[in-house]
């Protein structure tokens, strides 16, 4: 699911505020106002970024001597080139322009539809992914569809017979690359000058090899469907025929025409597709196929090879999601056996993680939710020895020091509006934090687990990118980022609001968090507010990180801005997740109504007129809360809207509303707009026309539906436009000319 929102701005963190209280603390006079500069509507979507220029995709070298980013250009802030940092001397340079390299050749449609699925990779161009060789001398880098080599000096070649190729990799030890074409796998050895040999056969049609499928793309983080082993000799492979999966036929209506797609989508209750997966020689002499076990109807969530070579681990999910088998596979025969097995607990589910790794000692670190709480255990021989433990989240495993017997993870330990970066004694079970209060950070590590690459950001700071020892210790600023001088935001910042935070109960008590940035406020005066969401499971919104700027200038508009994290969102335990079980639409909205009432009891806020946003999720919960609660809002914008979600996947739905074929009743209860007569509330319906992710027909059954009933609403649907959309300017004029005639803006 995408999880669009509002991306919020402000400078300081001030102390939190109660439900109880009745000012927010800390914010400064009115009359500072006029030393503000407003923040435009275009300058918002113009180029250069407001949050400066921030390297993506950092990877160390294998000698760690330099560190490698894709940096967007100062004049095209969607427009990426392969850049490298001396870590020895700071010395950066562009080691390949995109504008340089390159055919300029439109991209096929699966490479589109992995961009899409991928979402750090929407509209943007030129170099967005590459893979250092094991040698440390040259770097795999794909561009408009072709594979390139390109050298320390900066010199590039292309790689012949790679037109269209998709997932490219460079083999453990360097030899060779790997990539998907026509459907087949492909493997072409480097530095021989020989040709590509066609791995797989039978690929075409609705039969692939290499690729990962829809849902897992979109849903399961897993975007490739093939696994080197690490001596070369192996390569793990999915196979999946799509021949099973129901047809659609989507319209994607462009400005000039309509494109009519025949589009196999799984959507919930409807069949998968038939996954397989086999263990192929990496020299083309034959393979075996993996034994999955006796019932078709899978998942294949995750795949890994043991540090030696020795076995395939391979994580299965039964169609429920309620069941998780970690399988170990003989790479010689196929043949698999259990090795544990993780449940789910009463009316919940099984998250999928990323936060494992298999060690030399033949143990495993692992990620689990058994105690309420995601955790790290040890696995060995049999015998699970849990490493940390609290009522706390440990968000991802960074990496593991063998040799010095530690292990780092991200986790929000000693706050939950923050993440930090922490490092486990794995015999001690001590744990200590590395990383600065204050901020939201995020790390990679080298291999070793020695060295980190650390991003943070705060209120007060767009993204900061440094490298790190094992202690914490910034060794060298990859990107210091620092809001002064000529960054771009440096002439808004000054005048830029502070954030609030606060918490209010949930009708069963549940703490909820929310945040809040005000206008200067004049005393007496009551403003409007802009009240955004999004409500689904996955998220997290309110935090100490830094977000676009669009929020600013809504701000600077007038409104009052305030979100909240509602039952069902993430990293607050399984307890607070499990909320929406078989329940979508109903304990969220009943959360948002807690925030909508609180803020009605703020003297500085007009009751009658508070205007609810969201995009996806958030579009759904839109329609939901003015439904259940009419008269509460002064407007609701709802953009691309799951309203019906029988329309949507197998793997995202499913998970947490069931099988629509045994549990109908649940589906129904969630759809949008049971009952039309009770939006009563000026409504804003928004979707992309193209969105071949939350369907267009999701919108359109609610317009038929409330045409039917003849109650009025406003629609504002986008030609060619997908479920990105919402990054255009014109739907923030129009959502500002809405809410400007519902709601108004500035005090009374």
């Amino acid at each position: 699911m995408w999880r669009f929102g509002v991306a919020m701005t402000a400078v300081a963190m001030v102390g939190a505020m109660s439900a109880e209280a009745q000012v927010p603390a800390g914010m400064p006079p009115a009359g500072t106002a006029a030393a503000r500069t407003p923040l435009s509507r275009e300058r918002v979507f113009a180029s250069p970024d407001l949050a400066g220029t921030q390297p993506q995709s950092l990877k160390l070298s294998p000698d760690g001597t330099l560190l490698t980013s894709v940096r967007n250009r100062p004049d095209e802030r969607q427009r990426f080139d392969l850049w490298a940092l001396d870590t020895r001397t700071g010395a950066e340079r562009m080691l390949v322009d995109s504008r340089k390299a390159g055919s300029g050749a439109e991209l096929s449609e699966a490479a589109k539809m992995q961009r899409e699925r991928d979402r750090s990779m929407t509209g943007k161009t030129g170099i967005l992914q590459y893979d250092w060789s094991p040698d440390g001398r040259t770097i795999l880098v794909p561009i408009d569809g072709e594979l390139y080599l390109a050298a320390l000096d900066g010199s590039i070649a292309k790689l012949p017979g790679t037109n269209g190729a998709l997932n490219p990799t460079v083999s453990p030890k360097g030899h060779h690359i790997g990539f998907v074409s026509g459907q087949n796998l492909f493997v072409q050895p480097l530095g021989t000058g020989g040709a590509a040999r066609q791995l797989t056969q039978g690929g075409g049609g609705t039969v692939h090899w290499g690729e990962a499928e829809f849902v897992a793309q979109e849903e399961m983080d897993r975007r490739t469907g093939y696994w080197w082993s690490p001596d070369e000799r192996y390569l793990a492979v999915e196979r999946f025929d799509e021949a099973p999966v129901k047809v659609f036929t989507r319209a994607a209506i462009g400005a000039s025409g309509t494109s009519i797609y025949q589009q196999r989508y799984p959507a919930a209750g409807t069949p998968n597709v038939a996954v397989e997966l086999h263990i192929l020689r990496s020299d083309g002499s034959g393979g075996v196929k993996v034994d999955l076990g006796s019932d078709p109807d899978i998942y294949v969530a995750r795949v890994d090879w043991l540090p030696d070579g020795s076995a395939l681990l391979v994580q299965r999910e039964n169609r429920a999601q309620t069941r998780l088998d970690m399988l170990r596979v003989d790479p010689a025969t196929g043949a698999s056996r259990v090795l544990f097995t993780e449940t789910a607990g009463e009316k919940s589910w099984i998250n999928l993680t990323n936060a494992y790794r298999a060690l030399r000692d033949g143990s495993l670190l692992w990620r689990s939710e058994r105690d309420g709480f995601g955790h790290l255990w040890r696995f060995r021989d049999g015998r699970w020895t849990q490493l940390t433990k609290g009522p706390w989240v440990v968000s991802d495993l960074v990496g593991v020091d063998e040799k010095a017997g530690r292990a780092f993870f991200t986790a929000n330990k000693d706050d939950l509006l923050e993440q930090q970066l922490y490092a486990i004694d794995l015999k001690t079970r001590a744990i200590t934090r590395l990383t600065e209060r204050g901020w939201w950070n995020e790390a990679t590590a080298d291999p070793a687990g020695t060295r980190f690459i650390i991003k943070r950001s705060n209120p007060d700071q767009p993204s900061q990118h440094y490298l790190a020892d094992a202690s914490g210790k910034r060794l060298r600023w990859i990107n210091e980022n620092r809001v002064e001088g000529d960054h771009p935001y440096a002439r808004y910042i000054a005048g830029q609001r502070p954030i609030e935070f606060g918490t209010v109960k949930a009708d069963d008590g549940t703490v909820l968090h929310w945040e809040m940035i005000t206008p200067p406020l004049v005393p007496g005066k009551r403003y409007p507010v802009f009240f955004q969401h999004y409500g689904g499971p996955h998220t997290q919104e309110v935090k100490r990180d830094w977000h676009a700027p669009l929020i600013r200038h809504i701000v600077d508009q007038g409104y009052i801005f305030f979100r909240l994290d509602n039952r069902g969102s993430d990293h607050r335990g399984v307890a607070f997740e499990r909320a929406i079980w078989h329940a979508m639409g109903g304990v969220e909205v009943r959360d948002q109504l807690a925030g909508a009432q609180y803020l009605k009891t703020l003297p500085f806020v007009d009751p009658a007129r508070i205007a609810t946003y969201g995009w996806s999720y958030g579009g759904y919960m839109s329609l939901k809360m003015v439904e259940a609660n009419p008269g509460v809002y002064a407007a609701a914008i709802a953009g691309a809207p799951v309203t019906d979600w029988r329309l949507y996947d197998t793997h995202y739905t499913e998970r947490y509303m069931g099988d629509p074929r045994t549990d109908a009743a649940a589906y129904d209860a969630s759809r949008a707009v049971i009952d039309p007569l009770r939006i009563t509330t000026p409504l804003l319906l928004m979707h992309g026309m193209a969105d071949d992710n939350v369907f267009l027909q999701n919108s359109t059954e609610v317009a038929a539906r409330l045409q039917a009933a003849d109650v009025p609403f406003e629609m504002m649907f986008y030609p060619g436009k997908t479920h990105g959309a919402v990054r255009d300017i014109h739907v923030w004029t129009t959502i500002e000319r809405f809410l400007a005639t519902h709601v108004g803006a500035g005090p009374k």
